[in-house]
C-alpha cells in the first residue's frame, strides 16, 4: 500500500527543499513500509492499524528488516492509551509542561493515522472562531450572497468531512469563548452553518488532538464541558538522565543533519552535561542529593536542551573546529537559564559556585560558563 502524497508545502519543490518537512514526508519510507506490513485491523479512515500507528511512534523493526526510528521516548503505555483513544469518538488532549513533546507527538500522531498533520490551528490570543468552525470568502460573499462557493473551512471542518484527524496547538491558549466552539464539533460530531441553514456532519475518522500546557492553568483554562469531551493523557519530562540524553541526542542528530551540520561524535559528554544541569537546576537538587537549589523561572525542559546543544553545534561548526566543547554551550545555557535578569543571575550564580565549581571534570565549563556569565 502507497502512503498518498498530502498537505501542500507551496513552491517547496520548485524553489529547493523544506527547512522543515512535515512529519508524512520526512518519514515516508517508514510509514510505506509500515502500512505494506500491516495485516491488523484498522479502523475507519486510518492509513494503518492502531498497532503499527503505536510501532510508528515507539520505533521497532519490521519483518522485511525496516527501521522504525523512535519518534517517542517515554512509557509505551502513554502512546498505547493515546492511539486507542484516537481509535474511539472521544477527543484526545496531550497535557504536559514545556517541552514533553507535545507537539511533536501530536505531529506524528495526524500523519500515521490520517496521512496528513496540516489540518493545524494554531492557538494564540488572537485565535477566532472563524479558525475552528469556519469563515467567508468577503468578495463571492458580497457578490452572490451566502453559498457553499463563498464558505472557507477551518481545518477542523475539512478533517470532519474527509474523516481526518484535525490538530489544536495550544488550546488554553485560546480564549474561552472561542474554546467552546468545540463543544458541539466534539459531542454532536456536528457543525451547524446558520447561514445556510445546513450543517456539516463528521464522517468516520474524524477525530481531534489537542495539546496544552500544565503551566497555562489560569490563562483561559478549559470549561468543564469542553474538558469532558476530552481523554487527556499526560506527557511526563523523561524519567531518567540518560532517557533524557538519549532524547536530545536523537533531535540534534536530525536537526544537524536537516542543516547540513557535521556529526559530532565527540559532544555526547557536553550533551550530558547540558542535561544534567537542566535537571539539577529544575529539580532543586544536585545530582548527588548533597546540595538544595533554586530553580530558575524558565522550563529547562527538553526542548530547550536540544536547542541550546544545536546552538552550540553551528558555532563549533562555523566558528571552531566542528568539535563541540563548553565555550560552545555557554551562551546557550545562559540565555535558558537567566530568563528574569534580575532573580535567575543571582541563582545561576550560585549555581555555578557551589555545584559546577567543585565538581570533577567540569573546570573547562566553569570557566566557560563565567566567562558569559560576567
Amino acid at each position: 500500500m502507497t502512503m498518498p502524497e498530502t498537505g501542500s508545502s507551496i513552491g517547496a519543490a520548485a524553489d529547493g527543499e523544506a527547512l522543515r518537512p512535515h512529519a508524512e514526508v520526512a518519514f515516508a519510507q517508514e510509514l510505506t513500509a509500515l502500512a505494506a506490513a500491516d495485516d491488523r485491523p484498522r479502523p475507519i479512515s486510518w492509513r494503518m492499524s492502531p498497532w503499527a500507528v503505536a510501532t510508528y511512534l515507539l520505533g521497532g523493526t519490521l519483518p522485511d528488516g525496516t527501521v522504525i526510528t523512535p519518534k517517542y521516548v517515554g512509557p509505551r503505555r502513554i502512546v498505547e492509551v493515546a492511539v486507542t483513544t484516537l481509535a474511539t469518538d472521544r477527543a484526545l488532549l496531550l497535557l504536559g509542561v514545556p517541552g514533553t513533546a507535545k507537539t511533536w507527538v501530536s505531529e506524528h500522531l495526524a500523519a500515521a493515522v490520517s496521512g496528513d498533520s496540516t489540518l493545524l490551528v494554531q492557538g494564540t490570543a488572537g485565535t477566532p472562531e472563524e479558525a475552528i468552525r469556519y469563515g467567508w470568502n468577503y468578495a463571492r460573499l458580497l457578490a452572490h450572497g451566502p453559498s457553499r462557493d463563498a464558505l472557507v473551512p477551518s481545518p477542523v471542518m475539512r478533517a470532519m468531512a474527509e474523516g481526518m484527524t484535525a490538530r489544536v496547538e495550544e488550546l488554553t491558549r485560546i480564549p474561552a469563548d472561542v474554546q467552546d466552539t468545540l463543544i458541539t464539533i466534539l459531542s454532536e460530531k456536528t457543525l451547524p452553518i446558520p447561514e445556510l441553514g445546513q450543517e456539516v456532519q463528521a464522517v468516520r475518522g474524524f477525530n481531534l488532538i489537542a495539546t496544552a500546557n500544565n503551566r497555562d492553568r489560569g490563562v483561559n483554562d478549559l470549561s468543564s464541558a469542553l474538558r469532558r469531551r476530552f481523554n487527556t493523557v499526560v506527557l511526563p519530562l523523561p524519567a531518567t538522565p540518560d532517557a533524557e540524553v538519549d532524547i536530545v541526542s536523537r533531535r540534534v542528530d536530525q536537526i544537524g543533519r536537516s542543516l547540513d551540520l557535521p556529526a559530532a561524535p565527540e559532544g555526547l559528554e557536553e550533551i550530558r552535561r547540558v542535561v544534567t544541569v537542566f535537571r539539577e537546576l529544575r529539580e532543586g537538587v544536585s545530582a548527588d542529593g548533597r546540595t538544595k537549589l533554586k530553580s530558575p523561572s524558565g522550563t529547562l525542559s527538553t526542548a530547550e536542551a536540544i536547542s541550546v546543544v544545536t546552538g552550540g553545534l553551528a558555532l563549533a561548526a562555523h566558528f571552531g573546529d566542528g568539535v563541540l566543547r563548553p565555550a560552545d554551550m555557554a551562551a546557550g545555557i545562559l540565555g535558558a537559564v537567566v530568563r528574569d535578569p534580575a532573580a535567575d543571575r543571582v541563582i545561576w550564580q550560585e549555581y555555578l559556585e557551589t555545584v559546577v565549581r567543585e565538581r570533577d571534570g567540569w573546570k573547562d565549563f566553569y570557566r566557560a560558563c563565567r566567562e558569559v556569565s560576567v
